[in-house]
């Protein structure tokens, strides 16, 4: 089995990571924050401790760091907390953008609390920058973009978008889905809130996400309940991380993805990203000459992701990925739940085939799949 579906999720996962959740159900078994009793304040130490990680990562505040179900919760968190700050904000986001960034963004515009623009990202950082700039009104107070597309990798400039939301007052939300763990974010970039999920490239388990942000914009919760914290009160906390941290967490997925991002950490984040990028790089030219292949990157994009989307002409996606995985090759098919992305690539009628490695992939993985590639679709 040669697994490179790691843009859904990360597979393996590290020992660390399945050490950690084992023994999270072993011997942090009680409820963190709910009782007063040794099991449930050691429980609490080690949520805290896995807060205090990831937070560091991300360069965030402990409490500022917020444990979600997965990056499409976080984003909902994020995008509809800014949003309740304002009477109906213009939102900018851009083409490049999956559906946890642009249908919480419709649904809100459906039901008139948003209106929204799609910057068009062209080809260039530049081409990204001018499009965008065009698209600030005076209302516009909320900009959802992603670092990195999840269907061809392409890397977005943040720092140089956090400049211009920060000297418009606007709010710079960043979906980090695919680049979390994979290039380095933080919040010193500029970027007001960072959504991630745990499961990918931080090499939690599923079920795991993180909503960090700075602080500058409050957000407001779109769930309540208990929490632990100012249960005489019936109204949700205000304060972070409880307001957005209603019922129990996921304890065990938490002090995991704490493992996980150590695991990132003493991997090298650098080292991680160079060698990703080396496995997709030598597949891109073991590919190049074959005429059948059809790889979607531009000459013009300076900077990708290790993601790599292509289609064998003639055949739909979803019959190439049934084939390699009839042969031990796991890759995904199809639209990648990202309807702009494949519209601006022109692939909205059958999708791509995606591949995206992670640390445990070999060169000689891509030895085998350009191979088999080559040898099956000539």
């Amino acid at each position: 089995m040669i697994y490179f579906d790691n843009a859904a999720t990360t597979y393996p996962k590290p020992a660390c990571v399945i050490k950690s959740a084992e023994r999270a159900l072993y011997d942090y078994g009680a409820n963190p924050g709910r009782s007063g009793h040794r099991l449930s304040v050691l429980t609490s130490e080690q949520v805290f401790y896995a807060r205090e990680r990831c937070a560091e990562f991300f360069g965030a505040e402990t409490e500022n760091t917020v444990f979600t179900l997965n990056c499409t919760h976080a984003l909902n968190f994020a995008i509809k907390g800014v949003c309740a700050l304002y009477k109906r904000p213009h939102i900018i986001t851009t083409d490049l953008e999956h559906n946890a960034v642009i249908r919480p963004i419709h649904s809100l515009a459906k039901q008139g609390m948003a209106t929204y623009s799609i910057a068009d990202s062209g080809e260039t950082d530049d081409d990204l920058i001018r499009s965008v700039k065009r698209l600030i009104r005076r209302e516009t107070r909320i900009m959802v973009v992603t670092a990195g597309c999840n269907v061809d990798g392409r890397i977005t400039p943040l720092a140089r978008l956090a400049e211009i939301c920060h000297a418009r007052g606007i709010c710079l939300i960043a979906d980090c889905a695919q680049a979390a763990g994979v290039i380095p974010i933080s919040l010193s970039d500029g970027i007001n809130v960072i959504c991630a999920p745990g499961h990918k490239g931080l090499y939690g388990p599923m079920g795991t996400g993180l909503l960090l942000t700075d602080g500058k914009y409050p957000l407001s919760s779109i769930i309540e309940g208990g929490t632990g914290s100012n249960s005489e009160d019936v109204n949700q906390p205000d304060f972070l991380p409880d307001m957005l941290e209603s019922g129990t967490i996921n304890t065990p997925g938490a002090i995991a993805l704490g493992s996980g991002v150590a695991f990132v950490k003493s991997k090298g984040i650098h080292r991680i990203s160079q060698h990703e990028t080396a496995i997709c790089e030598r597949i891109i030219e073991g590919l190049s000459g074959n005429p059948r292949i059809t790889v979607y990157r531009s000459a013009n994009t300076a900077r990708y992701l290790p993601v790599v989307s292509f289609n064998v002409n003639g055949i739909s996606s979803a019959e190439v990925a049934q084939i390699l995985s009839d042969n031990g090759f796991y890759l995904r098919a199809g639209l990648h739940c990202n309807f702009l992305a494949h519209k601006k690539l022109g692939t909205i009628k059958y999708g791509t085939v995606r591949l995206a490695p992670s640390v445990f992939n070999t060169m000689s993985d891509a030895v085998k799949f350009i191979s088999f590639i080559n040898k099956n679709y000539r």
